[in-house]
């Protein structure tokens, strides 16, 4: 890598830190760099998973208060996304690469349309909680159906592990469907989980795979710095336009990984 590549991919990760601490959806920067790079797709995804679990993490330790009083719930769920990481991070490696290659268009796509909608969804998730007021003294706990939450949580640790752009999208959906409690609550466990699919996944691949340790390295602390960043700075931002601005960069890579 040229030191003008390494200072391209260090910026992507400022950027990726960033946007996660925005809006989220921060690997729609970082990988899409990557891929144009000339890195491989797979290399790509595994590198950038490793390199964005420290900020994933120290986002969760940020949320640790939300666990009083929950553990139990919270230990649940972490197990079925526990689960779903390993099983996704095994596919990812376990799939011939073309596999990925040829799904990841879509992936980025899906991606773009869930970075798009998350105003919507969190919305929603408002909504709900203010016609159930009633839950709002009650102990977090699944509403109604439990196993399909673990089910969801589980299904969403998949994603998480294969791929994981705008998981937290997924998760905040899934909890604000069967889980009670205030907006922050859920927003906590969200991170908590996402961050838990994102270490294991690493944790598999750091096991059984090459990563290349100078893309991790800028994208540590790259994402790092962008965090810093982004959580004193980036809500001055237009949310609007930086969530525009992901999905042209998703779908622009989609393109481009289809046309190369």
């Amino acid at each position: 890598m040229t030191p003008l590549e390494a200072g391209i991919v260090l910026l992507a990760g400022v950027g990726a830190g960033a946007l996660n601490a925005v809006v989220g959806a921060g690997t729609l920067i970082t990988f899409p760099t990557l891929l144009a790079l000339g890195v491989p797709p797979i290399l790509a995804n595994v590198s950038n998973t490793v390199g964005l679990v420290s900020g994933s993490v120290a986002g969760a330790y940020g949320y640790r208060s939300t666990l009083t009083g929950h553990r139990r719930l919270v230990v649940r769920l972490m197990a079925a996304s526990t689960t779903g990481g390993i099983i996704g991070a095994t596919l990812l490696l376990a799939l011939p690469s073309r596999t990925f290659e040829f799904i990841v268009p879509v992936l980025l796509i899906l991606s773009a349309v869930l970075a798009a909608v998350q105003p919507r969804v969190a919305r929603a998730v408002i909504r709900r909680r203010t016609a159930k007021a009633e839950y709002r003294d009650v102990e977090l706990g699944p509403v109604h159906g439990g196993p399909l939450l673990l089910a969801g949580v589980a299904a969403a640790g998949v994603y998480g592990g294969y791929f994981g752009a705008a998981q937290g999208v997924i998760l905040l959906a899934l909890l604000g469907i069967f889980v009670a409690g205030n907006m922050n609550e859920v927003n906590g466990i969200k991170n908590i989980l996402a961050a838990v699919a994102n270490g294991v996944s690493a944790v598999v691949f750091i096991s059984v795979t090459h990563i290349d340790w100078g893309i991790v390295a800028l994208i540590a602390v790259g994402a790092t710095v962008g965090g810093g960043l982004g959580a004193r700075y980036g809500r001055r931002l237009p949310s609007k336009a930086l969530r525009a601005l992901v999905v042209v960069i998703a779908v622009a890579a989609a393109v481009w990984q289809l046309v190369r």
